[in-house]
């Protein structure tokens, strides 16, 4: 195990613990390929936020001391820096009030973005994405997605992003949502960038899926449904894959997630990441 950020270690062996001895690759499994893996890959939204605060270095580090993915959000500071945070304003994470996109990289450098979790995280800062994207670039490839989350539209963000990820050399390991789910326009800004860009586009029901599937653009369809068997078997036939969200599909429902394993839906997003990693170990 790599040096842990202070007051992390008790949190990656409590939640190793949790696997009941489940090997870290075995909670995300498969090859990187087009065709459809046995096992759904965990995606842990916002990292390991029931361990950890969200959109830190903290939580994203212990998803990655334990094999897991994890999704995070995209913001961007008066001075053009690209930041992870959700919301728009720093009030709900940080011990700072104000909106980020009124504020320089700098001005972030003190918030404590730890501490409304818990003590032992004070020293957690806002992570720029570069932190993010750095860190990820420390551990060695698996199989694990890292959904990026896209908060603003300022028609620069999409090269950005696909600049940084180049540099540290992880492009392939992402898979970008938020706003380029739902917007044509950033899903050809990404294409721009880079051709070979991992990209989703969204269905709420059936007949949008069969849009998502038509888009010439995606790698992905982003499901906020339960999807049929039958409809699962067609988006892989189609040499795609299944990304699958929102808090009545793959929140923390159990029926939801053994219909996901058993059909084999590609990803899921969850907030109880543990949890459907000792589901998935169990399954088998």
């Amino acid at each position: 195990m790599s040096k842990l950020i202070p007051g992390l270690l008790v949190i990656v062996v409590f939640c190793a613990a949790q696997f009941n001895g489940l090997d870290a690759q075995e909670v995300v499994t498969g090859k990187r390929s087009a065709q459809p893996r046995q096992e759904p890959v965990i995606v842990a939204h916002r990292g390991l936020i029931l361990d950890a605060p969200e959109n830190t270095l903290a939580s994203f580090k212990a998803c990655l001391e334990l094999g897991i993915g994890f999704e995070l959000d995209v913001q961007r500071t008066s001075d053009g820096h690209l930041m992870c945070l959700h919301d728009t304003t720093i009030d709900r994470t940080t011990n700072g009030t104000g909106t980020l996109a009124r504020m320089t990289r700098y001005q972030t450098v003190g918030l404590d973005a730890g501490s409304w979790f818990s003590q032992r995280f004070k020293k957690q800062r806002i992570p720029g994405i570069d932190q993010v994207f750095g860190l990820i670039a420390s551990y060695p490839v698996s199989s694990a997605i890292y959904a990026v989350d896209i908060k603003l539209d300022d028609q620069q963000v999409e090269k950005d992003l696909v600049t940084l990820a180049q540099e540290y050399k992880i492009l392939d390991r992402l898979l970008f949502i938020g706003n380029t789910i739902q917007d044509e326009q950033i899903r050809k800004r990404l294409f721009a960038a880079e051709r070979s860009v991992q990209m989703a586009a969204v269905a709420h029901d059936a007949k949008e899926l069969e849009v998502s599937l038509a888009n010439p653009l995606t790698t992905w369809v982003y499901l906020r449904y339960l999807p049929t068997a039958a409809e699962i078997a067609k988006v892989h036939a189609k040499g795609k894959r299944i990304f699958i969200a929102g808090a009545t599909v793959s929140g923390h429902q159990s029926d939801n997630w053994a219909h996901c394993i058993k059909y084999g839906i590609d990803a899921i997003l969850t907030d109880y990441a543990i949890e459907l990693a000792r589901q998935i170990k169990r399954s088998k």
